[in-house]
């Protein structure tokens, strides 16, 4: 498992919990926006007075179908180094669908301490669904099967030298995570409804780069960048709404360049 230059969030400390839920570590962000299921109220875990995505089979027949309406952009460059992060949807004990993201271990040489998608680079031969599931399992400690992925998102080139391909999968009810203590400090949950916060995408310039920076704030004053980011925000677009929206364009920030 290497996830080098893969890693695009804030260094995560004392993020506060969501409440009942699988996995080690927190979970949740307010949100606003609107989705599919029932329920809202602010506080942990909650959606901000917004509906909630519940995990339901019609949530995982609507991300299919979009998905499999969804045309892939032209592939990265092939001289940039291949990866697979998983997007990987759960439900929460409360019935909530979620995404799951890493927080990286401390003792790692590259972005300790940020967040990132489950993921890492393809094995000689190794297809990118593959990739994905390989590196969900040993990551998160959740093995899943072919039968489990619902698509792929755009290709996302980054600054360090590496294509990303992500891959969506439902993984339902997981039950608990097995974070590798070698890779992984915790697994954070964060409700689907969190990308549908009316600040989301956050876009910024800065002087190294003529491109958008792009931030999805996450709630309690956490974000993620690019490439993670970009790919939750396609998530957004694409598997949620069905729409045909690009991310390639926006950029990463300076300290997600190495």
């Amino acid at each position: 498992m290497n996830t080098d230059g893969l890693a695009t969030g804030p260094e995560a400390a004392g993020v506060p919990g969501p409440g009942p839920g699988p996995g080690p570590g927190p979970g949740s962000g307010p949100g606003s926006g609107s989705g599919p299921g029932s329920g809202s109220g602010p506080g942990p875990g909650g959606s901000g007075g917004a509906s909630r995505y519940r995990a339901t089979t019609e949530l995982r027949e609507r991300l299919a179908v979009n998905l499999a309406r969804f045309e892939l952009a032209n592939p990265a460059p092939p001289e940039l180094r291949r990866a697979a992060v998983a997007v990987a949807i759960v439900a929460r004990a409360d019935g909530e669908a979620c995404f799951v993201l890493t927080e990286r271990a401390a003792g790692l040489r590259h972005h300790a301490g940020q967040w990132a998608l489950p993921g890492g680079r393809l094995d000689s031969g190794e297809s990118v669904e593959s990739a994905a599931l390989r590196e969900l399992a040993e990551e998160v400690g959740l093995r899943l099967g072919p039968a489990s992925i619902l698509g792929r998102l755009d290709d996302y080139a980054t600054r360090s030298g590496f294509a990303i391909s992500p891959v969506v999968v439902w993984a339902g009810d997981a039950g608990n995570f097995e974070a590798h203590p070698a890779e992984v400090a915790a697994v954070h949950l964060y409700p689907l409804s969190c990308l549908e916060r009316s600040e989301v995408p956050r876009l910024s310039h800065i002087p190294e780069s003529k491109r958008q920076v792009i931030e999805i704030p996450l709630g309690d004053g956490e974000s993620v960048y690019a490439p993670t980011g970009a790919i939750l925000y396609q998530l957004r677009e694409v598997a949620l709404r069905g729409l045909a929206t690009r991310v390639a364009h926006f950029d990463q920030p300076v300290f997600a360049w190495q």
